[in-house]
């Protein structure tokens, strides 16, 4: 069996874009295993932490490090186990729903990594009946779905996902939880930012708070805290800022 990437650290991470100094030193950790939210107002950074942490954006300042390795000599097999969703759904438009997964499957086998069946993964995500379907006439819920199941194609040892929960309905909200619950059942990291409280109380461990370029608070889910109320009133504090 492959090696987990986890844990996933992030050491000292700036960036600037001209004379805005977005992130300031910021640290980060996520383990096999864990749901952490990433919550913060518009413009707080946390694209620009996602685009740096998937290896997008070079960060002016800082490493990241996958299983203590620095990410730049990981293997691209190896790589191929990280997977990201954008917050508007990178899908082939021109291509059927199935086409956009079997690409991707082929794409990965270059560097030897292995995708799962293209139609378990459709039926995963509820889209059993649309794999014919042209991706441009998808609804952004649908599209959404789709974004999704092809990240989660790879089975990725770390998944970032920026808003997951857009553009889906409650089913759809229903469906992801559980999907990211048996991911994190399996060993999956994952990282995820949302502006829908009550979904992000529901799937996380951790909630971390990005204000002013840096990580100004966290709340923790803890087992003593059975019916989840302390963890609930932690987070609204924590969502209070973002949302002044």
């Amino acid at each position: 069996m492959t090696p987990s990437l986890a844990p996933l650290e992030a050491r000292g991470i700036s960036q600037r874009f001209g004379r805005k100094r977005v992130l300031k030193k910021v640290d980060l950790r996520l383990d096999a295993g864990e749901i952490v939210g990433l919550v913060g107002a518009n413009g707080a950074g946390k694209t620009t932490l996602f685009s740096i942490l998937t290896g997008l954006l070079p960060a002016d300042e800082g490493e990241r490090r996958l299983a203590g390795a620095p990410f730049d000599d990981l293997s691209l097999e190896r790589r191929a186990r990280f997977a990201y969703v954008a917050h508007r759904p990178q899908i082939y438009l021109g291509l059927s729903a199935r086409e956009n997964l079997d690409l991707y499957a082929s794409l990965r086998a270059t560097v030897g990594a292995e995708t799962e069946a293209s139609a378990a993964v459709l039926a995963r995500f509820g889209l059993a009946d649309a794999a014919e379907l042209m991706a441009g006439t998808f609804s952004r819920g649908m599209a959404q779905r789709l974004a999704l199941a092809r990240a989660l194609a790879g089975r990725p040892d770390i998944l970032i996902l920026d808003e997951p929960f857009t553009a889906l309905d409650r089913q759809g909200r229903d469906l992801l939880a559980g999907i990211l619950a048996e991911e994190r059942a399996r060993g999956s990291a994952i990282l995820l930012s949302s502006h829908d409280h009550d979904m992000l109380v529901r799937v996380a461990d951790r909630i971390l708070h990005l204000e002013g370029g840096v990580i100004a608070g966290e709340a923790r889910r803890r087992d003593d805290d059975v019916d989840g109320r302390r963890f609930r009133e932690e987070t609204a504090a924590l969502w209070a800022g973002p949302q002044r």
